[in-house]
C-alpha cells in the first residue's frame, strides 16, 4: 500500500457488500421507529424539510393550497400532495489521523475509517447534513456540509483519502472544533484518545462536554493494546515522536501494564458519563454491525432520526 500514512482504496474502505449492510441496518432502524411512533414527538432538534409522500382525495376540511392543480388538469377530480416533516440534524465525523491510528496496528485506522463512512451513510439517508474533519495536533476546516444520497461518494473519497501520521494533542483539538449551532449537532469523535500523556484524555473532555448538541466518543482500541504478548527483552518505539525506550519486560510487568491500561479505559469512560457524553469501547476485532447497531441504539438521534 505504499508508505504507512497512505491513503486507502474506495475498493477496500467500502464494498458493495458494505453498503448492502448498511442499507439492511437503515431500514431496519426506520422500520423500529415507525413502529414506535405514535403521531408528532417533540425534539430539541432546529430544522426541517419536507419529502413528498403520495396523493389523496380532498376534503372540505383540506387546506386547498395542497391541491394538485396540475393532477386536477388531467383527471378532473381533486387531491392534495402530502408531505412527511422530517427533522434535520448536523452530524459532525470527527476523525483521529494521529500515527498511533496507523501504527503498529493498521485495523484501528480501517475501522476508524469504515465508522466514519457508516455513519456518513446514515446522516446522509436520514437526510441530515454532515461534515467531516479530522484531528491530529489541531482540528482540520471541514468540507462544506453535505446532504443527500448522492454525496456518499464525496464521504468516502474524503475518508478514504485522510493520512494517519504525525502527533496528537487531544486538549487543542477539542478546544479548538467549533461545531455549528444552526442546527441541533450528533457529534461522533473516532479516535484512540492516546495523547501526550496518560491522563490528557480525561482533562480534554472537559472541552468537548461544551460542544453543542449530542456527543459520542468511539474509543478504537487494538486486543494486543489491553494485553501485549511481550515478554524478556524488548524495544520500545513511540510511533508519534520517535522516542526509543529499551526494558526488560516481566509477567509482573505485564500484569501492572495490564491494570494500567484498564485504568485509561475505566477514567476515560467515568469522565464521560459525568459529563453525559456518550462513550463505547470499540475492539478492532468484534464484529462490526453488532457494534454499530449497538451504537445507533444508544438513544442517538441518528439512529432514532432513521426517517
Amino acid at each position: 500500500m505504499g508508505d504507512s500514512a497512505t491513503s486507502t482504496s474506495n475498493e477496500e474502505l467500502f464494498d458493495p457488500e458494505f453498503l448492502d449492510r448498511l442499507r439492511a441496518m437503515f431500514l431496519r432502524l426506520k422500520k423500529r421507529k415507525q413502529l414506535r411512533r405514535k403521531g408528532i414527538q417533540s425534539t430539541p432538534a432546529t430544522g426541517f424539510t419536507r419529502e413528498f409522500k403520495g396523493f389523496r382525495h380532498y376534503t372540505p376540511r383540506d387546506d386547498y393550497r395542497a391541491i394538485d392543480w396540475q393532477l386536477y388538469a388531467r383527471l378532473d377530480r381533486l387531491f392534495i400532495r402530502l408531505y412527511e416533516e422530517i427533522q434535520e440534524f448536523h452530524v459532525h465525523i470527527v476523525v483521529d489521523t494521529s500515527s498511533s491510528m496507523n501504527q503498529p496496528f493498521p485495523e484501528k485506522r480501517l475501522t476508524a475509517q469504515k465508522l466514519a463512512v457508516a455513519l456518513g451513510y446514515m446522516g446522509l439517508a436520514g437526510h441530515h447534513r454532515v461534515s467531516l474533519y479530522s484531528i491530529g495536533e489541531s482540528v482540520s476546516d471541514p468540507v462544506a456540509p453535505l446532504k443527500g444520497q448522492s454525496s456518499l461518494q464525496r464521504v468516502i473519497d474524503f475518508v478514504g483519502g485522510l493520512k494517519f501520521e504525525g502527533k496528537t494533542n487531544l486538549d487543542q483539538a477539542f478546544q479548538d472544533f467549533r461545531p455549528s449551532r444552526r442546527r441541533y449537532g450528533i457529534i461522533f469523535v473516532i479516535s484512540d484518545l492516546y495523547g501526550r500523556e496518560i491522563d490528557e484524555a480525561v482533562s480534554s473532555i472537559k472541552h468537548a462536554s461544551l460542544w453543542p448538541g449530542e456527543v459520542h466518543f468511539l474509543h478504537v482500541h487494538h486486543p494486543w493494546e489491553e494485553d501485549p504478548d511481550l515478554d524478556g527483552e524488548i524495544e520500545l518505539l513511540d510511533v508519534e515522536t520517535g522516542e526509543q525506550r529499551r526494558l526488560w519486560f516481566t509477567p509482573r510487568d505485564r500484569k501492572r501494564y495490564r491494570a494500567c491500561y484498564n485504568e485509561f479505559l475505566e477514567g476515560i469512560e467515568k469522565e464521560c458519563q459525568g459529563r453525559q457524553i456518550d462513550h463505547q469501547r470499540w475492539r478492532t476485532d468484534c464484529p462490526f454491525d453488532d457494534l454499530f447497531l449497538d451504537l445507533l441504539s444508544r438513544g442517538s438521534a441518528l439512529g432514532a432520526g432513521a426517517s
